[in-house]
Order: C-alpha cells, then sequence, then structure tokens
C-alpha cells in the first residue's frame, strides 16, 4: 500500500525569511513609486507659471488640480504671457496621459507654443507651427490646446482650438455662452494641419473662462451638461473678481466624479473704454 509523504511544513524560519523578502520588495515598489511621483510633481510644478499678467481692467487667474488616479499628476496646462508686441498670450491644454512622460511633454508644448507666439501675431499659424515642431520629436503622446491672443487696447480677442474642449463666456449684461468656434486634429497627430482662428471683441464687462475636460467630463457628468454647469456658473458670478471665479469653477470639477486632472484660466475683463 503506497502512502503519500505529507509535504514538510515551512519553518518559522523559512516563513520569516520569506516574509522579510516580500516586505522589501514592496518597500522598494513604494519608493519607487513615490520618487516617480515627486518628479512628476516637480516637473508640474516648475513648468506652470507662477504668475499671470494683467493690465488696467483685466485680470487672469488661474487654477489646477491634480488627478486622482496614477500618479496624482498629469498632462494638464495653463500658460499666460506678455508678447514682443504688447499683446497678452493665454494658453491652455490637456496631455494624453498621467505619468512623469505626460508631464514632461506638457513642458514641451508650452515652451514651443510660447516660443512661436513670439514670432506670429496669427493664432492660426502660432498653433500649426507648434504641431510640426512636436511632430517632430517622434512622440507617442498627443495634446489637446486652445491658445487666445488679446490686444489689450482693442480689446480684440483672436483664438485658436486643436481639439479642446470649447470655451464659456458670460457678459454683466446677463448673457452667456458655449463658443463654439472651428477647430483642428490636436497637437501631435498629424503634420501642417490648418487651424481656424476666431475673432471677438470684449468690449462688455464680463469674463472669458477656458478649461480642460477635467472640470466638465467624468463618470458622474456628461461633457454637454458639465459645459453648461459652467456656463451658468460663470453667469451667476460674472461681477466676481478672476481669483474668486477661478475659485468657483475649479469647485464644480467635483460634480464630474474628479477622477482626471483640471486646469482653469479666467480671464476677466471691464467694459472697453472705446476709442479715444
Amino acid at each position: 500500500m503506497n502512502r503519500r509523504r505529507t509535504p514538510r511544513s515551512a519553518s518559522a524560519e523559512d516563513l520569516l525569511s520569506t516574509l522579510q523578502h516580500l516586505t522589501a520588495r514592496a518597500r522598494q515598489e513604494v519608493e519607487l513609486h513615490q520618487a516617480r511621483v515627486e518628479l512628476a510633481q516637480a516637473l508640474q510644478r516648475n513648468m506652470l507659471p507662477a504668475t499671470l499678467p494683467a493690465f488696467p481692467g483685466l485680470q487672469t487667474a488661474a487654477r489646477y488640480a491634480p488627478a486622482r488616479d496614477g500618479l496624482d499628476i498629469g498632462g494638464d496646462w495653463y500658460d499666460g504671457f506678455l508678447l514682443p508686441d504688447g499683446a497678452l498670450g493665454l494658453a491652455i491644454g490637456d496631455v494624453q496621459g498621467h505619468d512623469v512622460e505626460a508631464a514632461a511633454f506638457m513642458g514641451q508644448v508650452r515652451i514651443a507654443m510660447r516660443a512661436i507666439a513670439g514670432s506670429s501675431s496669427d493664432p492660426g499659424e502660432v498653433m500649426g507651427r507648434t504641431n510640426d515642431l512636436i511632430m517632430s520629436m517622434n512622440s507617442t503622446l498627443f495634446a489637446t490646446c486652445s491658445f487666445l491672443r488679446l490686444d489689450p487696447d482693442s480689446r480684440e480677442l483672436r483664438s485658436a482650438r486643436a481639439g479642446h474642449v470649447a470655451s464659456v463666456w458670460a457678459t454683466a449684461d446677463g448673457r452667456s455662452g458655449i463658443t463654439a468656434d472651428a477647430g483642428g486634429l490636436p497637437l501631435g497627430i498629424e503634420s501642417r494641419q490648418h487651424y481656424p482662428v476666431a475673432r471677438r471683441d470684449l468690449d462688455v464687462a464680463g469674463a472669458f473662462v477656458l478649461l480642460t475636460d477635467g472640470v466638465i467630463e467624468g463618470p458622474s457628468l456628461a461633457i454637454d451638461d458639465g459645459l453648461d454647469r459652467i456656463r451658468r456658473l460663470v453667469s451667476a458670478h460674472v461681477d466676481a473678481d478672476a481669483e474668486e471665479l477661478a475659485d468657483e469653477v475649479l469647485q464644480a470639477a467635483v460634480f464630474t466624479g474628479h477622477e482626471d486632472d483640471a486646469a482653469v484660466l479666467v480671464l476677466r475683463h471691464d467694459a472697453s473704454a472705446g476709442p479715444g
């Protein structure tokens, strides 16, 4: 009669050794993840502008909130800068992904756009040249983006859009809306793209708000409903200053379920003085 030999029970020393090995591996993985988080956070922190320009009768403000998943960091960005001819450049965008690579790519797009905007007064050309430069980098990532150019004297606002979500506006006389400007493909998809330019005059006091989809879309909110929610919110707070309005808009991201990072860029404008 054959009898099966009972397997030898693991000794206390064997169990302790295995536990120590697993603990060391877990610690290494946690430390590696934390290092990547800190690197991504440093990239994001140093690539977003610390301050935004303003003019008499024009205020700007921006907010950013990290994602809840992944590295708690992503490729959303905003920018505001003075151009050589005295105009104001504003940009907001969203890079695919939530990791160190996305944060680094975000920095490349932002720097490229800022540099190109300094030598071209046409927002569509700025977007097209930025796209071609990004394509030359052979990256596997892509980015949506909106770029605006504002003349602080005439209050003419010209903009171009690369696959990015619409903007929201409201005026002190009770009007509000969601922009329906034509746009082009996201940056980094295909070279030699054309980006139409939209034009509007900011001659009535109000606010123009750019945002990323993390503010308006998520598991709890469809994008159209999210845009309309922000439209109503901006209209209700149109008399607030830019900083307060930026806070209000960012707080609305909680209704999306907030799994994505989110960025908001507010341009608050008084009524145009008109020709002197």
